[in-house]
């Protein structure tokens, strides 16, 4: 006899997949939801420092002959917030304050351009023999034209030539305390207004073979005794002995 095909009653669908899928899409739901709030919190926070940092760790940083210890807080750059050995390391800093980025002064770092609330500085090997002050005589003189005049904060004015290569800046110079000469160079704005916290440029030899750049707002100009000295007793405290040199200053050396 011819064998019949087996009849076979189809299976009743099951009532729980439909369910069973809503569950797993609501559980991937809530989970996307979970990782899309969580990387908004992350996202908004980073967005809110902008790549600063508040934290005041200190870093072993040897540039040079010269080993500097500076908090985490002050460097202006991210890639630069690592210790070791580098060719220069930028800074930050709160004037008066002399301090670097925190919850308290985010105001000041949010809007760089605030007239005289940050002091912008670059410490890097020398690369000349003089600093700013020094290199009046043998160079800034033949690069101005016209009279001394009288120019903002006691100091005196003197023009650069368009073809120095310094655009519309001016050399200012007067004494200091010690009776040392003292020189910047400014962009000084037509108007108060248009400052920047970079009108003026400074740099001076610090430490063994340290060069520090700084920059400030011309409006800052009558406390330049002041951000001279206050610097330059910053970078000194910030400097460290082969003396007292611990362990992870000493690792820093090849």
């Amino acid at each position: 006899m011819p064998l019949r095909p087996r009849r076979t009653r189809p299976r009743p669908e099951s009532t729980t997949l439909p369910f069973r899928g809503l569950f797993i899409g609501a559980g991937l739901l809530a989970c996307g939801c979970l990782a899309v709030a969580l990387g908004a919190h992350w996202y908004g926070g980073a967005l809110r420092l902008a790549g600063q940092s508040e934290q005041r760790v200190p870093l072993d940083i040897l540039i040079g002959d010269d080993h500097l210890r500076l908090p985490a807080n002050m460097i202006r750059f991210e890639d630069q917030r690592r210790a070791g050995m580098a060719e220069r390391v930028d800074l930050y800093l709160a004037w008066p304050e002399l301090e670097g980025y925190s919850a308290a002064l985010r105001s000041r770092f949010d809007a760089p351009d605030d007239q005289g609330r940050l002091i912008f500085v670059q410490l890097s090997q020398s690369t000349m023999s003089r600093d700013m002050s020094g290199r009046v005589e043998p160079i800034y003189r033949h690069l101005l034209e016209g009279p001394a005049r009288p120019g903002p904060a006691g100091l005196t004015a003197q023009t650069l030539k368009k073809t120095s290569g310094f655009g519309e800046d001016v050399l200012l110079t007067g004494t200091d305390a010690d009776g040392a000469l003292y020189a910047v160079r400014c962009a000084l704005p037509a108007a108060p207004g248009k400052t920047t916290n970079a009108d003026c440029q400074r740099d001076v030899h610090v430490g063994r073979d340290l060069t520090m750049l700084y920059r400030f707002s011309s409006q800052l100009l009558p406390q330049w005794q002041a951000i001279d000295a206050g610097l330059r007793r910053f970078v000194s405290a910030s400097l460290i002995s082969d003396m007292s040199q611990n362990d992870s200053g000493d690792a820093l050396r090849p």
